[in-house]
Formats: C-alpha cells, structure tokens, sequence
C-alpha cells in the first residue's frame, strides 16, 4: 500500500535522511491514525532497526522483545540483556558493524510501552542519543507513540537528557475529507462527497476505520456492518481507545461524556460542575491529553481572552458512539437504516456537520478566495444567539459561517430568514465591531435562491469545498 496524503508529514521524514547530521523525530497521534505505516513506508529501505514495544510487558519482556528484533537484523549470536544499558550498547555494536555511509533509521514505536518508571529506558536512550548518536552523522532516530500525553511532556518538553534535542516533532492527526476521499479511492471505493461526509461524521478520519469499509457497500450498510451488527468491529472500539492511550482512562471517559451532552462547547467551569469533578493539576492534565490526542477542541470565543475557552467534543467516532452505537448495540442488521431515517439524526448530523467544517477552516477560506488574507477563527454565543464559525479578517471583514447539513438545495425560508437578521443584528450591537459583517452560507448543495437569500447571504458555499487539497 502506499502512503495517502499526508505529504507534509513525508517531507519531513525525507528531509531528516538529507541533513548533514543525525536526527531524532518524535511522532505523536492518538491510535489507529497510521503512525506506524507512515514511518515504515517512508523508510522502508533505510531502516536497520524496526522495534515496538509491548503492551504492558516487564522488563523482562521488551528486554527479549528488542534482543529478537535486533538478532534478526545482526545475525550474531548475543546473550539477551540484563538492562537497556546493555540493550543500548549492543545496538551500538550492530550499528558500529554496518559499513554502509548512507543514513541509517532506528524506529522505536510505543516508546512509552517501554518507558515504565523502573525500566530506566528514558534515562539510557537519553545516554544513547547524547553520547553515541550525536557523535554520528548517518542516523536517523524515530521515536514514535500513542500516548500523546507522554510524548509531549516526557519527550517533546522534556527537561532532562533529551532537552531541545527532538529535531522534528510530528503530531499526526486524522485523515481530512481530501485525504478520506483518496484513501477510499485508492481501495476503488466511489462514493459522493454527500456519502463520504456521512461516513466521516460516524467513523472520523482514522485510516483503520476506512479500511474496513467494503467496495459495493452503500453509507447504511457499511455503518450497520461496523457498528451495529453482532460481530461488528468497531462496537466496542470506544473503550478500548482509551483503555491503550491512558492509564486510569476513567476521567478521560467522564469529561468525554459530559462534552458529548453539549452542542455548543462549554466552559471549564460548567465542564468540572457537570462532570463532579474539583479543579485540579490532575483534571488539567487529563483535558490536556485529550486536546493532544485530539478529542476535544480548546477554543477562545469571539472578542474574549483564554481564561474563558470552550472545550467542544471534536473525534467524530467518539460523538456518533455515544449518541447511537452504545444504545443500540446488537440489535442486528438494518439498526443504522433506520435510525438514520428518523429525525433524531438529522438533527444530529447538523451538530456534526459542524465539526467536520471547522476542521477544515483552510478549504473553507480557500473557497472564498482569502488563503492569503490573515485572519483568526472562533466563535460567538449570547443570550438566543449561536455562531459556531466566525472568520475575522485581517481586511476589515468578518464572516458569520452558517453551516446546515442537508439532501437537497437548502431553502431559507421566512422564519429562517427573521433569525438571521436578528442574529446578525444582535452580533453588530453586542461586539460594536466597525468590520463589515457578512453571512456566509454553507451547504451540502447549494442554497435555493429567492428573496430572502439574495438579500441577507453575502458568500455562498457548498461542502464540496472541504473536499480540496
């Protein structure tokens, strides 16, 4: 398989075996988004040590794990290693071995597996690194894991040996609705944008989902078979992510929870209230995982400071597991038919349209011709009055998103039209802004023209948009 997208992220990695020196990239990303396959098709023909850690191995076990991976490489016969200083040393033996000049790449995946407190893995590869690798100027170091949390603040920031030593951090988040188009595509997969969007807002953008969504399969049946079906693979997928990414994912669940109840982002404090939970270093530290492994989405309301932030549900499969999979699981074939024929979904599907625009806020500016114009996003809520999607530019402009998910041309009619006006009026009043402020419709395909649109829309998008590169 070849690699899909993800073409910053490649030139990165191919960029580190052109310096003139070694490096050590830290990967990060939460689990299933393909870290693992980027790494190892990217450096496929350069690696000379390809070894993973084990889910909640001894030290014993990485230590015999990592003994097997490396004799398979070296073909010499080496006792196993009582500690990682001696792992350590007998990797530089097998590297000191090799005769080749040209760069050479060390992958290390679910470095934190390794990691545990009393291995003292972390201190030896920070010798390793300091006092072996640096000397050279033919390696290239990947360490690579699922544990956001971990890799940022025990490797990326880290304050000991490995202090400003990370050459390249690379966050790999989630396929975009380009990326998803391709991938499908590549498995000669031919949906619609309207089908693919379906599937996105269900499954997200995690490569291991997609490939398991089946040629000649329509959108229904394609969710029934992954999500609702007895034997389905991603019914029980929701526990398990945060079981692998976090020790004591409890809270991790609870904030999840909580967030998935609210539309609209909520505050930290209205977070902790609903959730029993006291403000605290732990607290903060867990909401700080789950914004690093991209769950939730930190974001400033319009005109106001951080301290009043709004965190918002953003992992598509998390909010579509909460709202329909966990009450409907096992209630065999044709489940997803039917709930999604009813209006519970789409209303729904709304709220996760929404989401999916704003991870995709350069497609949408791209298509209003500002790529190059400076501007900040937010959002802004008073009283009645909601904006999910606020562009402020740097060219006396705003933009007020307003986003509906819908099968046909999408109509504003007269009651629709009062509360547009209203809540654009409201907006001017409330923020005093002397920008021009303009609507900007977003639609699944298209708005229908009448009186009403042609006198209060100013731009006029459609969902085909997020579609680009």
């Amino acid at each position: 398989m070849e690699v899909i997208g993800r073409n910053r992220e490649v030139r990165r990695l191919k960029d580190a075996m052109l310096s003139y020196k070694s490096e050590l990239i830290a990967v990060y990303g939460r689990r299933r988004v393909g870290k693992t396959f980027l790494i190892r098709e990217v450096y496929k023909n350069d690696m000379i040590l390809d070894f993973t850690g084990l889910y909640k191995g001894t030290l014993k076990d990485q230590l015999i794990n990592f003994h097997n991976q490396l004799s398979i490489r070296n073909r010499k016969t080496e006792p196993i290693p009582k500690n990682w200083f001696e792992a350590f040393e007998m990797l530089e033996r097998y590297v000191n071995s090799l005769r080749s000049k040209k760069k050479k790449v060390i992958f290390i995946d679910e470095f934190p597996w390794i990691a545990t407190v009393r291995s003292k893995f972390l201190m030896w590869f920070e010798n390793f690194w300091n006092t072996y690798c640096t000397k050279r100027d033919d390696l290239v170091v990947v360490i690579c894991g699922s544990s956001a949390s971990y890799m940022v603040n025990k490797i990326i920031n880290n304050k000991g040996g490995l202090h400003n030593r990370i050459s390249h951090k690379i966050r790999l988040m989630p396929f975009n609705l380009y990326e998803t188009k391709l991938f499908l595509k590549s498995r000669n997969i031919k949906m619609e944008h309207y089908d693919i969007l379906q599937l996105y807002m269900a499954l997200g953008g995690i490569p291991h989902y997609l490939e398991k969504v089946k040629k000649g399969l329509s959108v229904a049946q394609n969710i029934d078979n992954l999500c609702f079906n007895y034997d389905a693979e991603l019914k029980d997928e929701f526990n398990e992510v945060f079981a692998s990414l976090f020790n004591n994912y409890g809270s991790h669940i609870t904030i999840v929870k909580v967030l998935a109840k609210s539309k609209k982002g909520i505050t930290r404090a209205e977070l902790l209230k609903q959730s029993n939970m006291k403000y605290n270093g732990y607290v903060s530290e867990v909401l700080q995982e789950l914004i690093e492994s991209g769950f939730v989405t930190q974001y400033v309301p319009f005109g106001k400071k951080n301290r009043n932030s709004l965190f918002r549900l953003s992992d598509e499969y998390c909010m579509f597991y909460l709202k329909f999979i966990e009450p409907h699981k096992n209630q065999g074939e044709g489940v997803w038919a039917k709930i999604s024929a009813k209006q519970t979904y789409k209303i729904w599907s709304g709220y996760a349209f929404e989401t999916v625009c704003l991870k995709h806020i350069a497609q949408i500016k791209k298509a209003l011709g500002i790529s190059g114009v400076f501007s900040t996003q937010s959002s802004w809520q008073n009283n009645n009055s909601q904006i999910d999607l606020i562009i402020d530019r740097d060219d006396n402009r705003i933009n007020l998103c307003e986003m509906k998910f819908y099968n046909g041309q999408f109509t504003i009619d007269k009651a629709y039209f009062e509360n547009l006006r209203n809540k654009l009026n409201e907006f001017k009043e409330t923020t005093k802004t002397r920008k021009g402020v303009h609507l900007l419709m977003l639609t699944s395909f298209g708005l229908r023209q009448n009186s009403h649109s042609l006198s209060i829309i100013e731009n006029e998008i459609t969902s085909d948009c997020l579609f680009e590169n």
